[in-house]
């Protein structure tokens, strides 16, 4: 028997749309941007050839175009993996949900999912200006933690040696870190051969989670050092963004293909920061439209 899904668990507007992002089903497209900014939804998608659809909705701004022959959908998230989690489920049942039976669908949809946003480098090779793609993401939101199948689908090891490093224990921290591996194949395409390779911290918030210490202290005031000083087979964390992780561990559970590509704008090891990116987040657009 399908599994059905009633009205209190996925909300579908009168107009036949899903409750947040506002989209029906046939808007999407199986290619998939997104941004965290709703005002960065018209710069990628000033450079389709065409588009079919656009709304507006809350901090989530959607459109669906075509470019070099690709439809390709482009919509912005707001920040933090709180957001992602409506994101990606609303996505996932738009794609393989009946909006008319509310069951399952017959046939899996698989979709392609690339965040596009900025973020801080934490090593020497990662200044202003690097575009970092994401191969490992550390969710220190918990977000994943609430989902069947997380253990199976994250890098336990790595979590054990991430958190033995640290040395977080009790309520320190927490919710405790989980690792989640992006898609290869598609990190593979978009990456190619001119992006640092990334293993990136989605945190919990901009300031404490990250380091940032303005009139509270931190809890663990050697953070930071002691993340930019971690290694495990070869791996060293790169960068901090928000939303990696809940993007890479919801699409590897539903089926999905995704990856997060990032623009340093700020290098936490050597405090150099840099406000005026558009210019080169552009830049990053551009190649992830072509690769896509």
């Amino acid at each position: 028997m399908k599994k059905y899904f009633p009205s209190s668990e996925l909300i579908i507007n009168e107009d036949g749309s899903v409750f947040h992002l506002h989209v029906k089903p046939e808007q999407l497209a199986d290619k998939v941007i997104l941004v965290g900014d709703p005002g960065r939804v018209a710069l990628v998608a000033s450079h389709f050839d065409s588009k079919e659809f656009e709304v507006e909705s809350r901090e989530f701004n959607t459109c669906t175009g075509t470019y070099k022959g690709k439809r390709i959908t482009v919509l912005s998230t707001g920040i933090g993996c709180d957001n992602i989690d409506i994101v990606v489920n609303e996505l996932d049942a738009l794609a393989n949900i009946d909006f008319n039976t509310r069951e399952e669908k017959d046939n899996f949809r698989q979709l392609e999912l690339v965040r596009i946003g900025t973020c801080g480098g934490l090593q020497p090779n990662t200044p202003v200006g690097t575009f970092i793609c994401s191969r490992k993401s550390i969710g220190f939101d918990g977000l994943l933690n609430f989902y069947a199948g997380r253990d199976e689908a994250c890098d336990l090891e790595f979590e054990k040696a991430f958190l033995a490093h640290m040395g977080w224990t009790g309520n320190m921290c927490t919710p405790a870190p989980y690792v989640i591996d992006e898609d290869p194949e598609l990190s593979d395409r978009i990456a190619q051969n001119d992006m640092v390779n990334g293993v990136t911290i989605a945190a919990g918030g901009f300031f404490g989670p990250q380091g940032r210490e303005l009139r509270v202290p931190l809890a663990d005031p050697k953070q930071n050092e002691k993340i930019e000083a971690f290694e495990y087979k070869g791996y060293k964390i790169t960068n901090f963004e928000m939303e990696s992780s809940a993007l890479a561990g919801l699409s590897k559970l539903m089926g999905h293909k995704a990856t997060t590509v990032c623009m340093v704008i700020a290098n936490r090891l050597i405090k150099e920061a840099n406000t005026g990116y558009r210019n080169t987040i552009d830049t990053l657009i551009k190649t992830v439209l072509d690769r896509i």
